[in-house]
């Protein structure tokens, strides 16, 4: 994917085409002189419009939570405040099943995104019309954690590196997780974002949450 090089460079046009190469290659193929390549530019050229990759790391967090924002403004609003929170909220999800690569970059940010800001904004305010004090509010966005989002943290991801070994069978050391996880399947990967964060174990989380938050409120 390689973007026409006569159109102008400006930092919109950057941050897209780094969310266009994170889509088609990965979080890890974005360097600058990737993305130069990618706008058939200089990569110094890039630096007009970008500090350094961690501006464009940043932009990109923008560029997705702005997509969120407009998917979330699109739900029609309902009477319920739990059947629309949990709307938008699966709205959101949405978009990060276009960029598989965003909810682990969305964890290591530690500047905070405008449109962020501006999502969780909106959130508060459907709690808050949904009855909920402040307080409650802000115990139920703990609660929520990263599913507000429309994504769930993993605790750990089996295949994120390869063991020193050979598999080794241990389910007579561990009987109780070997016995879960031989009964366990995730068989909808269309709807994966990672090793257990399924569409419906999304949604089966977030409903206990939001079930549990309707009995506080």
């Amino acid at each position: 994917m390689t973007t026409d090089a006569r159109m102008p460079l400006s930092r919109e046009r950057v941050l897209r085409a780094a969310v266009d190469l994170a889509d088609e290659h990965g979080l890890r193929a974005l360097t600058m002189r990737r993305l130069a390549e990618e706008l058939g530019a200089e990569a110094m050229s890039l630096y007009y419009h970008v500090a350094k990759k961690e501006d464009v790391l940043d932009g990109i967090v923008d560029v997705v939570a702005g997509e969120i924002n407009e998917a979330v403004a699109r739900v029609e609003p309902l009477p319920d405040w739990k059947a629309s929170v949990r709307l938008r909220i699966l709205a959101a999800r949405q978009v990060f099943l276009r960029h598989r690569w965003a909810p682990a970059l969305f964890e290591t940010r530690s500047s905070t995104s405008a449109e962020v800001l501006r999502y969780y904004d909106t959130l508060v305010g459907l709690l808050r019309d949904g009855g909920f004090s402040y307080d409650l509010v802000h115990h139920a966005l703990h609660a929520l954690g990263s599913r507000a989002l429309g994504f769930s943290q993993e605790p750990f991801d089996p295949s994120a590196g390869e063991p020193a070994v050979g598999p080794v069978d241990l389910s007579w050391q561990l009987p109780n997780l070997a016995g879960m996880l031989s009964e366990i399947a995730h068989d909808d990967p269309d709807s994966t974002l990672g090793w257990c964060d399924d569409q419906a174990e999304f949604e089966f989380g977030l409903d206990l949450i939001l079930d549990g938050l309707d009995r506080l409120r």
